[in-house]
């Protein structure tokens, strides 16, 4: 038996041992999953809309017990933490619409009529991430299970208490055994025979790019299909004609809330050359008065990295590079990097290129809307980004100009269950979320019937 420890990365301390799958334990649970799957499919729309409904109700009732765990198992502070057991929630109320939605369509040809429906897939392997692990469980699993999927999903090595912990939520709100099992593991080995097991027909994966090219080379020798969310580099354009003041409050929480481990993170800032040191003056302070404290303390604004690794890799960023200002961690045990700002003098410099994955961000200055979109456009990733400006105009302008899935101006707000979310480039392939997700894990099939005698 193979067993992993769970650290409390504050406390450098373990948690719980967690046994990992082999290969021949997550194939008798995915065909489980399938044996399932036709009398899932089965349910009639308003049943399924209402053991959503209800999975979403049990939720609720453990939300601070959600939170709590995670505050230990991937150091989140508790604000973070309770809205993401919160989103867990929403999003299954939001998706259990959709069962009673799904509509084909008929479409007018000569002959007879021309039928479009919406039929599940099968069974749909969801592997999830360290450093959101509810939420990204949810805007997987939700429109899954919605359009009539059994789900099997594997949460990362390093934080999969709370997706054992809803999957049992799942069966005391009444789901069917075998519609939703978590399958802890390593991805070289669960992560991997979801890829290679012909019963799971898509594999919906968050990580790394390069893990993802990897896994969309796999689905290839099956045709299988893949959605992918991946890296990203986004950059934070700060126009002269913008509220200072405010885009230097925002700043800080755009790249260091869950300590920069986002791939949303607005880890470039770019300000407009004219701008740029009235914008770096406002910053200093909003970066050395964050809350970095322990993560149970409720007061606190982030918490540490998720393992003394990543620490490892954030702090090589940091050591190339000079400092311009940083804020400050607490002292004792904790993977601690402490919010950290630095001038790039050259776009070809690692930290402005690369997912630092951390709590860093790097400052540039533009000259002029056509340089900033330029700049802004200058990486392989395209995830999110925000811009910051008084003028309508010019914000529709960039926003449109830069090459990203998801924009916010005069915000930092990049994800809502209620939109489509995704990236350009080497950033994704797909979209999760919105009112057609649960499209996404159907096909689309066409049925005509002739009018002729």
């Amino acid at each position: 038996m193979s067993t992993y420890t769970v650290v409390n990365p504050a406390t450098e301390q373990p948690v719980v041992d967690v046994q990992l799958a082999t290969a021949e334990e997550a194939d008798v649970l995915i065909e489980r999953a399938h044996a399932a799957f036709p009398a899932w499919r089965d349910v009639a729309p308003g049943e399924r809309a209402r053991l959503l409904r209800r999975f979403a109700a049990v939720v609720d009732e453990h939300v601070e017990e959600l939170a709590e765990i995670e505050v230990r198992n991937a150091g989140h502070t508790w604000g973070n933490a309770t809205w993401e057991a919160g989103n867990v929630r929403d999003c299954l109320n939001y998706y259990s619409a959709s069962p009673e939605r799904m509509f084909g369509r008929q479409i007018p040809v000569p002959g007879g009529v021309d039928l479009t429906f919406h039929e599940p897939l099968g069974v749909v392997g969801i592997i999830v991430p360290w450093n959101f692990p509810m939420p990204i469980l949810a805007w997987g699993m939700a429109p899954a299970l919605a359009a009539g999927n059994t789900v099997v999903l594997k949460p990362a090595e390093l934080t999969p208490l709370t997706a054992i912990r809803i999957a049992e939520l799942a069966l005391e709100a009444g789901l069917p055994e075998g519609v939703l099992t978590v399958i802890p593991g390593k991805g070289s080995v669960v992560g991997e025979r979801f890829v290679t097991h012909p019963l799971v027909r898509k594999v919906a994966f968050t990580g790394s790019t390069e893990v993802g090219k990897r896994i969309m080379a796999g689905c290839a020798e099956q045709v299988k299909r893949c959605t992918l969310e991946l890296g990203g580099k986004s950059a934070n354009v700060i126009f002269a004609d913008a509220d200072l003041a405010a885009a230097a409050a925002a700043a800080p929480y755009a790249v260091f809330d869950n300590a920069g481990q986002d791939c949303c993170a607005r880890s470039r800032i770019l300000v407009e050359r004219s701008a740029y040191d009235e914008f770096l003056g406002l910053l200093e302070p909003a970066v050395r008065g964050m809350a970095v404290l322990d993560p149970t303390d409720r007061s606190s604004e982030m918490g540490p990295l998720i393992s003394a690794h990543q620490r490892s890799v954030v702090q090589g960023y940091v050591d190339e590079v000079d400092v311009a200002f940083a804020g400050s961690t607490p002292e004792g045990p904790g993977f601690w990097v402490p919010p950290t700002v630095v001038l790039a003098g050259s776009p070809d410099e690692r930290i402005w290129r690369e997912e630092v994955f951390g709590p860093v961000v790097a400052v540039m200055p533009f000259d002029d809307e056509a340089d900033a979109v330029a700049r802004a456009n200058d990486t392989e990733y395209g995830l999110s980004g925000s811009v910051f400006t008084n003028d309508v105009g010019k914000a529709l302008r960039v926003a449109r100009g830069i090459q990203a899935g998801n924009l916010s101006v005069n915000s930092n707000s990049a994800v809502r269950y209620w939109t489509p979310f995704g990236g350009y480039k080497q950033s994704g392939l797909g979209r999760e979320l919105g009112p057609d997700a649960p499209n996404a894990f159907t096909e689309e099939k066409n049925i005509f019937i002739s009018h002729s005698r």
